[in-house]
């Protein structure tokens, strides 16, 4: 399938990269030592356009197309891959919200979210679950007009700065797997509900935290969609995320690239310019290939999509080889730049730690790969 940028599209890139360029560039690596992102920084962003765009217009977003999308997360992941993820958490849970929540309360929260005003969480995985995802305990128990939560959800980014979560918990049975779990909006200032901060390797700005639900009461109303639906829910919006997960991924590679070519170009050893050297070009050179064609993955999966084609395998593949390459791309501009490379004083390492995570959140490439093998199987079936 061929695509190509529109003008509107190649505005909403050149916004992202300007302020990607002025305002989040400069503080990357001072976020990691914040632990957290600026609020302001998320308001400009909202101001700009910068957060699920795609959302309708009704409900705060532009009626944006999922490539435009594509291209503001790896706009902003080239200056801050943690930045980014807001991005794509709003679109992920903006999605959810505007197609199953009730009129009152997308109107409660998607403006907000889409103006940057406020940070909603996904609440997924538990401490036995991990890419199990079905394989949930938190307990949702029906009481009248409200529901009493009970239970942990672990490894959820942003936990202690988001303002709201999109809570997944069996309703049904255990035995009823998938089809037993509900989703539902919980504010995280509801009364019994705590977070645990974790000590990560990377993304220390978005952070991850377990959440802790004791006897949490939320009403009826804040369930999404009909009860034991929630999973089908979840699973169809990770077909969107994951692509722009490629591509918020392959900014921070590109970064690094850009960075390491400039480089090259400046230091000299054995009396010429490392440029000279194939031994340092071809590397970079083999790098710039496989970042522009999970680049073009990335897009393809993302034009599939907005032409309401199936995407699932093609989004399957965005997030086990967009990550893949990036850290094996990042990892080598950090040897590209020898001893320079392994100070903390660069970029290189933080990029490097922080993309790394992403080789494991929202999917394992093992389990990227049986979605890939399950679909093409089921194709082959078909025939």
């Amino acid at each position: 399938m061929s695509f190509a940028f529109t003008d509107d599209q190649l505005a909403f890139q050149e916004t992202a990269r300007r302020f990607a360029r002025e305002k989040l560039a400069p503080g990357y690596q001072s976020r990691e030592t914040e632990g957290k992102i600026n609020r302001a920084l998320l308001r400009e962003m909202g101001e700009l356009g910068l957060i699920a765009p795609e959302l309708p217009e009704g409900l705060g977003g532009l009626g944006a197309s999922s490539v435009t999308s594509g291209l503001i997360a790896e706009a902003i992941g080239y200056a801050d891959i943690n930045v980014a993820y807001i991005q794509i958490l709003g679109s992920l849970n903006g999605k959810i919200i505007a197609t199953h929540a009730s009129k009152q309360l997308a109107s409660q929260w998607l403006p907000r979210l889409v103006a940057g005003e406020v940070i909603v969480a996904i609440g997924l995985t538990e401490p036995r679950g991990g890419s199990d995802a079905a394989n949930l305990v938190l307990s949702a128990r029906r009481d009248g007009d409200s529901y009493i939560l009970n239970g942990e959800k672990s490894s959820i980014s942003m936990a202690d700065q988001a303002d709201a979560v999109v809570l997944f918990a069996r309703t049904g049975t255990v035995e009823s797997g998938a089809r037993g779990v509900s989703a539902f909006l919980v504010p995280m200032n509801t009364p019994g509900v705590s977070t645990q901060r974790y000590n990560d390797l990377g993304s220390k700005a978005i952070g991850r935290s377990s959440i802790f639900f004791d006897n949490v009461v939320v009403p009826a109303d804040n369930r999404l969609a009909d009860e034991g639906a929630g999973f089908v829910q979840v699973m169809q919006g990770f077909d969107f995320s994951r692509a722009l997960i490629g591509l918020q991924v392959l900014g921070s590679a590109q970064a690094s690239l850009d960075e390491s070519w400039a480089y090259i170009q400046q230091r000299e050893a054995f009396g010429s310019k490392l440029s000279k050297n194939q031994g340092v070009t071809f590397p970079l050179a083999e790098a710039e290939t496989l970042v522009a064609a999970g680049r073009q993955l990335c897009f393809h999966t993302l034009a599939l999509k907005d032409a309401d084609k199936p995407h699932t395998a093609e989004a399957a593949m965005c997030k086990w080889f967009a990550p893949k390459t990036a850290v094996d791309v990042i990892h080598q501009c950090l040897l590209t730049h020898g001893h320079y490379g392994w100070s903390l004083d660069l970029p290189h390492q933080q990029r490097l730690r922080d993309v790394m995570g992403l080789e494991i959140g929202d999917g394992t490439a093992q389990i990227m790969k049986l979605v890939i093998a399950r679909e093409k199987l089921r194709g082959a079936a078909n025939k």
